[in-house]
């Protein structure tokens, strides 16, 4: 169940080099400067060259954008602006699990995420 909560991983058919675990895991790390924009660039980098950076930078966008949506629901409700620290916290714990996995050569799926890029 805890596994549920956390996301999903599965390794990769073909094991990822060192350089993509590194893009990989700045596709995560980067939202916490650059939340959308991060994993969109590396994204567009590197969609055609590496198909485990681009499943990691695509997981970490839809996620963005799902967090985003998120708190936009949030905020245009009185009550729901009490509980944006809720979901920022939930947030980056997620991210962190996400930036580990990438490190491990994971593919990582977040939990709770609308996956409007595929």
């Amino acid at each position: 169940m805890q596994e549920d909560l956390l996301g999903t991983d599965e390794l990769p058919v073909i094991p990822p080099t060192s350089d993509e675990k590194t893009m990989a895991l700045l596709a995560h790390i980067l939202t916490f400067v650059f939340p959308i924009l991060g994993p969109l660039i590396i994204y567009l980098i590197k969609k055609n060259e590496s198909s485990f950076v681009a499943y990691h930078a695509k997981e970490s966008l839809n996620f963005q954008i799902t967090l985003f949506i998120i708190c936009f629901i949030l905020f245009i409700t009185v009550i729901g602006i009490l509980l944006l620290w809720i979901v920022g916290l939930i947030g980056a714990v997620l991210v962190i699990v996400a930036t580990i996995r990438a490190s491990e050569g994971k593919l990582y799926r977040y939990p709770f995420c609308i996956r409007l890029i595929k």
